[in-house]
């Protein structure tokens, strides 16, 4: 028997979650095969087989178990073998069908209704093959019309009456308890770690997208012919954030204890939600890549973290991070830094508002944009220019270019 143990997911982490069997108890796997997922309080990751051959699990679903636990075993002396030749099944015999077909009966001109009377079905809407003719051979006699019953009017539920139905099957008294996962434990701990020991304010801006978005309409299919991916607006504003931070370092920079850490890059986490969670990917070295590149990336980790395949090594160490709460419709929100950073850039949704340009009203696309900032190390002034800086630039993207 091969034992099957939890590997080490990360520095810290001492247990686990069995979140989920990817196999049954006595499948044949292959080598390598993901055979189940494991929950950390930080990340979803796979065990695979060590060995192919024949699997027995020894801990069940949701249960948690330590680091270097084994919770299955596999028997290589069993392999899936030939696969018994079905037994052949003998092809049905081909029916030919020489009957002669027989012509539906149609029915004498005297059965149909005289004029008089197919005018009164009509009125009616009655039809007329489901009334009986008194007339000679059947025909339809207007005394038969007058006595013809309409059909019954259908019933139709108006909307009151739909929703009414809809919601009094949708909501009762019962209640529902599931236990929380390691991911949404460590959410919730690290938020609350968060607002009780940053000085923690928020600052706000608009943003103008009239130009970034008429770039993106100019170039949006060149751009991804060539690149592969669409021109999106995170990776505007993380290059955007990439430029402010080199003006104002302290955005970027972090407490520890009483010294203060600069960084001379900028490694952006990029909040992604997850059916278990918000989690932030890393995007290394973010300073140095281009739009393309950018994107790229975050295109592949908020896919990998949908999936949950993230290492613990792509959401750690980031320097500065961006959520994006616009897609989900938000308008204004005052996010949570993501400890230990300093700051965080909230992005939210566009909205075509009258704002005044040169003197006039006029109707343009505005985005709320709100920096949340730890205030013991970044001050009023450099939120404020931080801030301002990024919507310089996603209002003038040239700006971006030239590095002004």
């Amino acid at each position: 028997m091969i034992e099957v143990k939890v590997p080490a997911v990360g520095e810290s982490i001492t247990e686990v979650v069995i979140a989920a069997w990817l196999k049954k108890d006595g499948d044949i796997v292959k080598m390598d095969e993901a055979i189940c997922s494991i929950e950390s309080d930080k990340a979803t990751l796979e065990i695979s087989a060590p060995k192919a051959g024949k699997l027995k699990i020894l801990s069940a679903e949701g249960a948690t178990v330590k680091i270097g636990d084994k919770v299955a075993e596999v028997d290589e002396t069993a392999s899936a073998g030939a696969a018994a030749p079905a037994a052949p099944v003998a092809e049905a015999p081909k029916v030919t069908n020489t009957a002669t077909p027989v012509a539906s009966p149609q029915p004498s001109d005297k059965a149909y209704p005289s004029p008089s009377a197919a005018k009164i079905l009509a009125e009616k809407g009655v039809d007329a093959a489901s009334v009986a003719g008194s007339g000679k051979d059947g025909r339809i006699t207007k005394g038969d019309a007058l006595s013809a019953q309409a059909p019954a009017p259908k019933v139709e539920h108006s909307m009151a009456q739909l929703v009414k139905e809809t919601i009094s099957q949708s909501f009762g008294r019962d209640v529902k308890r599931e236990k929380m996962s390691n991911l949404r434990k460590t959410i919730a701990r690290r938020l609350v770690e968060a607002k009780n020991t940053t000085a923690m304010l928020t600052t706000f801006n608009e943003v103008d997208m009239s130009a970034v978005m008429e770039l993106r309409k100019k170039y949006k299919d060149a751009f991804k012919e060539k690149h592969g991916v669409g021109l999106g607006f995170m990776s505007i504003f993380t290059r955007a954030a990439c430029q402010a931070a080199k003006m104002f370092p302290a955005v970027n920079a972090q407490i520890d204890g009483t010294d203060i850490i600069y960084h001379n890059y900028a490694d952006i986490g990029v909040a992604v939600s997850t059916p278990k969670g918000l989690v932030v990917p890393v995007v290394r070295n973010a300073e140095s890549m281009s739009l393309a590149q950018i994107e790229s990336k975050i295109v592949e980790l908020a896919g990998r973290a949908r999936d949950g395949k993230l290492t613990i090594d792509e959401m750690t160490g980031g320097t500065f991070t961006i959520t994006n709460g616009g897609v989900f419709g938000s308008m204004l929100s005052t996010p949570i830094i993501n400890i230990p950073q300093s700051a965080i850039l909230g992005m939210h949704n566009i909205v075509e508002r009258p704002v005044a340009v040169n003197g006039q009203v006029v109707i343009r696309p505005v985005m709320y944009i709100a920096l949340s900032y730890d205030h013991r190390i970044v001050d009023g002034r450099e939120s404020v220019g931080f801030l301002k800086a990024i919507k310089e630039m996603v209002e003038d993207p040239a700006r971006m270019l030239l590095d002004l």
